[in-house]
């Protein structure tokens, strides 16, 4: 599987899309903006005399309406907060399979919303698309000045190498998933994040900050607890699937979500072995399943049944690896099943996904 080619969430407006499924990352990024607006005004008060530009990058922005809020939540603040003009640049970074037309056709609207709130005179906006994985380097050497990415540094670059039909039955790191298995996650993330890090670290200026939110765990190496419950649920839809042979077992056994969800202690010793960041703070929290129930303002003994939001928001985002190994007509079938089974956990007991928000500072 080339992760780099055919992960993305899902394009478009529709009823799938990530467009409309991603309450759960808004949440999570209006959870962390204490800690981004934090380093933002740290930022801009130790550079108060030097900086007149501030680029910052928006890496794995997908395609719906978060990256363009948390891009202006940033610039009115930093607007708010000081007295003079800035030219902003602006960088939104994803693979090149996801829908960037979606963000570019937004951007009108965009600039008209900022000059309503803060007034026409705010600085100059440059807008820029950059594809490509950030496992990688992405910008010129000391050309950015703050780095946000919210629920993508939990994916890999890849899946371990040699897991498939190691992790028989399994989609994801599961508790009946040989050492190996979590081993070889294991060693994929600390690659990788390592790897994050040092291309960062040449592409930050020195002072400038990088905070990065994404899924993660709260028990430490190895896991005790289900690594990601609402995989392992759709787990059960698959081989449910399976038993009844609908779909063929050797397909699951070769299926694995390139996917790690480290806990603080494993984040904290990847930044200081790398070395290029020194860590501000590392927030952990929490978002219970049925968060679509509290976006009923004003509204009381109101039921909303978030397990079937729960499982399109999953759905979004899952979607394009699994539709090209089973096929699309397995993948309508399996999240039918995935959200009758979500709605009988959600009955029996509270599910919750854990955010770690780290905010860094380059050396």
């Amino acid at each position: 599987m080339e992760v780099c080619k055919i992960l993305h969430m899902n394009s478009g407006v529709g009823d799938e899309s990530y467009a409309k499924n991603s309450l759960l990352q808004q949440k999570a990024t209006s959870i962390a903006w204490p800690v981004i607006k934090k380093a933002i005004e740290d930022l801009c008060s130790e550079n108060n005399n030097s900086i007149t530009s501030l680029s910052i990058a928006d890496l794995g922005c997908s395609s719906g309406p978060n990256t363009l809020t948390i891009i202006s939540n940033l610039i009115k603040h930093i607007e708010l907060h000081n007295n003079k003009p800035f030219q902003y640049q602006i960088f939104f970074n994803d693979l090149p399979s996801n829908d960037f037309n979606s963000i570019f056709i937004s951007l009108q609207n965009f600039l008209e919303d900022l000059k309503i709130q803060i007034g026409a005179d705010f600085g100059t906006c440059f807008f820029n698309g950059v594809p490509g994985s950030f496992y990688g380097r992405l910008f010129p050497d000391k050309s950015l000045h703050f780095v946000h990415s919210c629920y993508s540094l939990q994916w890999l670059s890849q899946v371990p190498k040699e897991m498939e039909m190691i992790n028989k039955g399994n989609i994801f790191i599961d508790s009946t998933s040989p050492k190996n298995v979590i081993d070889g996650y294991f060693k994929q993330f600390q690659k990788d994040f390592s790897l994050f890090l040092k291309c960062r670290g040449e592409e930050v200026v020195r002072g400038g900050r990088m905070v990065v939110t994404l899924v993660g765990r709260t028990d430490e190496y190895p896991s005790n607890q289900d690594y990601c419950y609402a995989f392992t649920l759709l787990n059960l839809a698959l081989n449910n699937m399976v038993a009844e042979g609908i779909v063929e077992e050797e397909k699951v056994d070769r299926f694995n979500i390139p996917t790690f969800m480290p806990s603080p202690k494993e984040i904290k010793e990847e930044v200081l072995k790398e070395g290029s960041f020194i860590i501000n703070e590392l927030k952990v929290s929490k978002i219970d399943w049925n968060f679509y129930s509290t976006e009923l303002e004003g509204t009381k003994h109101v039921f909303v049944d978030s397990s079937y939001n729960v499982a399109k928001c999953i759905r979004s985002v899952i979607e394009s690896l699994m539709s090209p190994h089973f096929g699309e007509a397995i993948v309508e079938e399996l999240f039918y099943r995935y959200s009758k089974i979500v709605k009988d956990e959600m009955s029996n007991k509270r599910s919750e996904f854990t955010n770690l928000t780290i905010s860094l500072t380059r050396i």
